[in-house]
């Protein structure tokens, strides 16, 4: 059910790539890209061969999206948060090179029970934007082949990436909002948080619906002052159904340990209940459902 690979010890993934030649796309000034994101058109009746790097796959219960879904996790990711549960996914190389019909095949083994449990198929990494090309692919197929209900599991950081035709194919958009803070947000990811925000805009344009996701850090991104400017920002969108408020855990400390590089969280403990609590409140009084 699951194909996990080995990681590859790594200090740090590298600057984000330009995509490969088969996953580049025309853009015209600032606008989001026009060309389709899966490989061939929607009405062809014949797939084009497309493939990505895929770091493993699985069935989850409540954690990518609702109900009970297929997950397909790829290889990349431009960010490098401090708490990463998964910093064998940084990589390309980290991955295997897998066909999108080998992904779909395995997809379709649990299509009937995924649809009793009202699940679907989310698209996660890593970053799946880092592969667009071959994130619409499986997005395409498991919406219009394989009837799944679709999500797609982003920081928004390469939201520019993300062709309407992707977008088009996806029934819900999980979006990482790490930190409203800019200083606090670079220095958990890396990046800016500029990227993020413009992509929410453009998900709130396309009226396309959304989860935010946003990971509690006791002394990171526990301020309160933070943690309203996230639940404002979420609420002014007018997409946002749910926020999952993410208590910091350590569970990955192992996987930094394997790979040689610092753990420069393994100090900080996790929020207490109450800390939980206060950050849901939070975003409960702008009106949005948090759990």
């Amino acid at each position: 059910m699951t194909a996990l690979l080995q990681p590859t010890p790594a200090a740090a993934p590298a600057p984000v790539p330009e995509a490969a030649p088969a996953d580049r796309h025309s853009r015209t000034g600032s606008a989001a890209p026009a060309a389709t994101a899966a490989a061939t058109p929607a009405a062809a009746a014949t797939r084009r061969p497309v493939e990505g790097s895929v770091h493993s796959w699985d069935l989850s219960t409540g954690v990518d999206g609702p109900g009970t879904r297929f997950v397909t996790f790829l290889a990349g990711c431009p960010l490098t948060c401090l708490y990463c549960h998964n910093p064998d996914t940084w990589r390309m190389r980290s991955g295997r090179r897998t066909a999108a019909d080998n992904v779909i095949g395995e997809a379709r083994k649990y299509t009937r029970f995924i649809a009793a449990a009202g699940g679907g198929a989310t698209v996660s990494g890593g970053e799946p934007l880092l592969q667009p090309v071959f994130a619409g692919e499986l997005l395409h197929r498991f919406r219009h082949e394989l009837g799944l209900h679709t999500a797609l599991d982003t920081s928004g950081f390469l939201g520019v990436r993300a062709t309407d035709a992707l977008l088009r194919d996806v029934d819900l958009v999980l979006l990482d909002i790490k930190s409203w803070d800019r200083e606090t947000y670079k220095k958990v990811t890396g990046r800016p948080l500029r990227p993020t925000l413009d992509f929410a805009h453009r998900l709130a344009g396309l009226g396309k619906e959304t989860h935010i996701r946003f990971v509690l850090v006791p002394g990171l991104t526990d301020d309160p002052a933070n943690i309203e400017g996230v639940a404002a920002f979420a609420a002014s969108l007018g997409i946002v159904s749910r926020v999952d408020v993410l208590p910091f855990h350590k569970l990955g400390e192992a996987k930094w340990q394997a790979l040689g590089m610092p753990f420069s969280l393994r100090d900080t403990p996790s929020p207490t209940p109450e800390q939980t609590v206060m950050a849901k409140d939070i975003f409960t009084a702008h009106g949005l459902k948090a759990v």
